[in-house]
Formats: C-alpha cells, structure tokens, sequence
C-alpha cells in the first residue's frame, strides 16, 4: 500500500484517545466522571460506564457519586470483560479504576486504538502515598490527565492524600468518612500520618 493509502486510511478513522480524572479521596472525581459520561449521552452517542463488582456502596449496578448524583454502570470482575462488553461503545467510563488489574492499561489502549473515547476515575494514591494500581501508568500514555482535589479536613487547603482514620492496614478497604479523610501533604506527614513512602522508583 503506497504511504499516501495509508495516511487517507488513518486520517478517515475515528480519533479515540484516553483521560483520566485521578485524585484523593472526596475530590469528586466520580462526579466529573460521571458529568463527562452525561454529556455524552446528551450528544447521543453510544456510551458504557463500568466499575468494579465487589464496590456496592451505593448501589450494585449505579455509579454513584458523594453527591448522591449517579449513572447505571456494569459491575465487572476484570479489566478483559471492559475490552469485551465496551468494543460497541463510542465512549466508555471506568469508576474506581484503582481496584482493577493492571491489564486494565492495555485494554484502555485497545479500545482508544479502535476509536473509543476512554475515561477513567480513581485514586492515583494509596493511604500510604504510593502510586495506586494501574492510575501511575493510565496517566503516562492518557492524552488528558485531570488531578482535583478534595478540602484537607485539618487546615482547609487544597488535598490530595486520603488519609485512613483506624488501624486496618490493608490496601483494599472500601468506605466513606468512617475510615477515610483528605488531607493536604503537611497535615497527612504531621498529624499522625504514616512516614513518606520509600524505596519509590528515582530518576538518574
């Protein structure tokens, strides 16, 4: 095929592309998620929203967000099910997507290959400061990257740690304010906050 083909094919494909709404925990990134996903739906075309089954908080088929406002989603127990049940979709949505498995990166690529709007909510940080699931990597090859952020419950500043209230210490702990709360980087570091993570990976 002469280069000229093959520039015309590319040009005449449907542009797909990834963002990714990340954040500590009460930012509202759910919220814009979910303001991304209507918008869409008002422009009529086909749109998916998927989060993790075992997250029923709220609802065990909505997306919800802290605002109470909410979408009808498709629980899934793996990221390849996204890839399978969202190929048809013109925009697919993914809630809580700290929770799935790292193949969740190259399904969003595939679909964004094919032409898929992609966006995707969730923590880009564990309560211990560290980099939370598949989020790090999504926002590397993401063309959008949004970070809100929440009111740190201690001085009222911009906040982007969520802080666990308790002593569970388990990665995996789904809850509200009952376990969790903002914070800004002093007042998670000084107020009784976990040591900042180390053996993170450095630049030369």
């Amino acid at each position: 095929m002469l280069f000229s083909e093959q520039r015309h094919l590319y040009r005449d494909r449907v542009a797909g592309s990834i963002e990714v709404i990340c954040g500590s925990m009460f930012s509202g990134k759910t919220e814009e998620l979910i303001r991304r996903m209507k918008r869409a739906q008002l422009a009529r075309l086909n749109v998916q929203i998927f989060k993790p089954a075992f997250d029923k908080r709220y609802h065990e088929a909505h997306v919800v967000s802290h605002d109470s406002n909410s979408i009808p989603s498709m629980p899934v127990d793996h990221s390849s099910a996204i890839l399978l049940l969202g190929q048809q979709s013109r925009v697919v949505g993914i809630d809580e997507a700290q929770f799935f498995d790292d193949g969740l990166v190259d399904v969003c690529n595939d679909l964004a290959n094919r032409g898929t709007r992609v966006i995707v909510a969730g923590l880009d940080m564990d309560f211990q400061g560290r980099p939370f699931g598949p989020i790090p990597a999504l926002m590397a090859i993401a063309e959008h990257v949004s970070k809100v952020h929440a009111v740190c419950m201690q001085c009222g500043s911009p906040a982007n740690y969520s802080y666990r209230i308790g002593t569970q210490t388990e990665t995996l702990l789904l809850g509200e304010k009952e376990h969790y709360e903002p914070r800004c980087r002093t007042c998670y570091y000084t107020h009784s906050a976990p040591e900042p993570p180390a053996n993170l990976p450095t630049t030369s």
